[in-house]
């Protein structure tokens, strides 16, 4: 079953995935989704509740719009349903809390393995399970970083690459990246080491000597973080060390490189291409990709792309009005700042100056919102202030 907003869409992606056109029903009843389902035939709709109907064993959400996600997420766990969340602007806002939900319920709420975050996680997984100390984890930014970019600005190039203008824009501006690191960032406990990471000029030959403490000739202040690098996309990488001898000599021999510290990079992220095997692992076997267990460490937020004055409703992410800095939770926390999925729809009740972050004294939330709901439940969870 695949359901989407736009008339048409869903039917159009299971015709072109080689379901004959004959055998998909397109409704948003759920009884007779469900009789479609039984019968063997494929599902089209836009009512976003049919994504947990009776027969559904895992939700997929892909949107990449805060509110949606969370909404679909919820609605999915409550049903007793998996969720996959392909929604990383959701996560990084309220994972946490939809963690705890379906950890309540008996079910699996998890990110995709193929998109950087889980990619990055496969990584660290190999190198902690093996007993190495993990220093830093990170990506390749796949495009040149332009705060202010907006819709207009990356129309051409959207029309190009057959994207979505505001979607392009989100990964142009910085927020993807910054909500895919803090999502990586709360399910390993690591933080960013400066607002907005460091974001060095990298090859694949100088990751193991970049992201390492300054002392030893690297840009962090110390280990334990999450950063991204020009020069080295598509690719995710982790950094580890080791004092023991014998490793330090075996590694030396593996070509890993002198030492004390060494990459493991993977070349690649295969996005949703790689879904379907988190999608197995959560069904049949119960397993996690990555989610947040534990009290979120990062938080992505808001900042202004130009003034912004009383009155003003903020636009969806990828817009004309903010974008995603990643923060240490706790600096966030103590500042007030508001976390960038829940900007979507706020009304802004003093002036906002461009390149501010925003606090959540300058906006009034809708507290009607599924997203915002999510992050009160969160924040009583963690005992947050805001």
């Amino acid at each position: 079953m695949v359901v989407d907003s736009a008339p048409g869409r869903a039917r159009e992606a299971l015709v072109s995935a080689g379901v004959p056109p004959s055998q998909v029903v397109e409704t948003d009843d759920a009884d007779r989704a469900i009789a479609a389902l039984s019968d063997g035939r494929r599902v089209a709709g836009s009512d976003p509740s049919l994504a947990w109907c009776s027969p559904v064993d895992i939700s997929v959400e892909a949107t990449g719009i805060p509110e949606v996600g969370a909404r679909v997420a919820r609605g999915a766990i409550e049903a007793g349903k998996h969720v996959l969340q392909m929604n990383v602007e959701t996560d990084a806002t309220v994972g946490y809390a939809l963690y705890g939900m379906a950890a309540q319920a008996g079910v699996v709420y998890t990110l995709s393995g193929g998109d950087e975050p889980g990619a990055i996680m496969g990584l660290y997984d190999f190198a902690a399970g093996l007993g190495f100390d993990v220093i830093s984890a990170g990506k390749g930014k796949n495009n040149p970083l332009d705060r202010t970019a907006t819709p207009d600005t990356v129309a051409e190039l959207a029309r190009q690459r057959h994207m979505n203008p505001k979607m392009l824009s989100s990964f142009v501006d910085g927020t993807k990246t910054m909500v895919e690191m803090t999502s990586l960032a709360n399910g390993i406990g690591f933080v960013p080491d400066v607002p907005g990471m460091h974001g060095p000029e990298v090859t694949t030959q100088t990751i193991a000597s970049t992201y390492v403490p300054a002392a030893d000739g690297g840009v962090l202040s110390e280990g334990r973080r999450v950063d991204y690098g020009r020069g080295i996309a598509p690719g995710v990488f982790v950094v580890f060390t080791t004092d023991h001898p014998k490793l330090v000599r075996d590694l030396g021999y593996l070509s890993m490189g002198p030492g004390p510290y060494y990459a493991l990079y993977r070349p690649y992220h295969l996005a949703n291409l790689e879904t379907p095997i988190s999608i197995a692992r959560a069904v049949l076997y119960g397993e996690t990709t990555l989610a947040t267990p534990n009290p979120p460490t990062a938080e992505t937020v808001a900042f202004v792309k130009r003034d912004l004055q009383t009155g003003e409703t903020i636009d969806d992410l990828g817009g004309y009005c903010v974008y995603g800095m990643i923060y240490n939770a706790k600096t966030a926390e103590s500042q007030g700042l508001l976390p960038v999925g829940l900007a979507p729809g706020a009304a802004v009740v003093s002036p906002i100056r461009a390149g501010h972050p925003i606090a959540y004294r300058d906006v009034e939330l809708d507290e009607s919102s599924e997203i915002v709901s999510l992050r009160r439940l969160q924040d009583s969870m963690t005992g947050s202030r805001t």
